[in-house]
């Protein structure tokens, strides 16, 4: 509904949950599915305008002014232009208007700085370069900005975004993702796995696994030619589920309920 909404308001939307959740997924399926380009900004401490946004094509801004010069520098040339801008994926996604998806990706690793910078955007689709002025989209993009929360984006952000809680999906969910993403796998292993990620993920691991993990697991289960889970080949195996040391050894103690019986 959320996404819904979002598409039919030209809100962006914010979308909340633990890692693997599968919150960058949903942008890529939504891309897929209204045949449009996903232009993606990965965010990360220290982004700026110049990654985000816009940068000058100095090449070409040192060949202008030198030809000017060759000139006799009768006609002076300007070089802050637009066309001696190179796009950025923020500029990018404005230019291409609603022929594209704008995924701002895990935006809680950037600094409030930049998510104060990004208000102008996600309020007007628009933009202000010092040298150029104001740039706004035609048709805005739809707009999906992610986090996993390891920091608290600020109100003013929030406000101007719809908002949707990405949690793991439950057995019967989990296990239509397998079906669709690991079609190899022989349906009764893709069940047990689904059921035994639930298992895992109610120990209070550190990092608990995600959707991708659990792929990665179905994956290397029916690799080494196993058809039913089991509490050895389980233990075995669990390096393509955590990713986590002292998680690994937890699941390994807990390994008959996240297996419950063995064949």
């Amino acid at each position: 509904m959320a996404t819904f909404l979002a598409l039919g308001l030209n809100r962006p939307l914010l979308l909340e949950g633990e890692n693997g959740v599968g919150k960058t997924e949903i942008a890529k399926a939504l891309a897929s599915l209204l045949g449009r380009d996903l232009i993606r900004l990965q965010c990360y401490e220290g982004i700026d305008t110049s990654q985000a946004l816009y940068d000058w094509h100095y090449g070409r801004q040192l060949l202008a002014v030198r030809g000017s010069e060759n000139n006799g520098g009768q006609k002076a040339t300007d070089v802050f232009t637009r066309d001696y801008l190179l796009s950025r994926p923020l500029l990018e996604a404005l230019e291409a208007g609603d022929r594209a998806v704008l995924l701002i990706d895990e935006l809680d690793r950037a600094d409030d700085e930049f998510e104060a910078f990004l208000l102008e955007l996600l309020s007007d689709f628009a933009v202000t370069i010092p040298e150029v002025g104001r740039i706004a989209a035609a048709s805005p993009p739809l707009v999906v900005l992610t986090s996993n929360r390891t920091r608290d984006l600020h109100n003013a952000l929030r406000r101007r975004c719809l908002y949707h809680w990405v949690a793991h999906p439950d057995a019967d969910r989990e296990f239509e993702i397998l079906r669709v993403r690991a079609p190899e796998v022989p349906e009764a292993l893709a069940r047990q796995v689904a059921q035994a990620v639930q298992r895992i993920r109610g120990l209070g691991l550190g990092n608990a696994p995600g959707v991708g993990e659990t792929i990665d697991w179905a994956g290397a289960l029916h690799m080494v030619g196993v058809a039913t889970l089991d509490r050895e080949i389980a233990t075995a195996t669990l390096s393509a589920l955590v990713k986590d040391v002292d998680d690994q050894q937890l699941v390994a103690e807990k390994i008959d309920d996240v297996v419950p019986t063995s064949p």
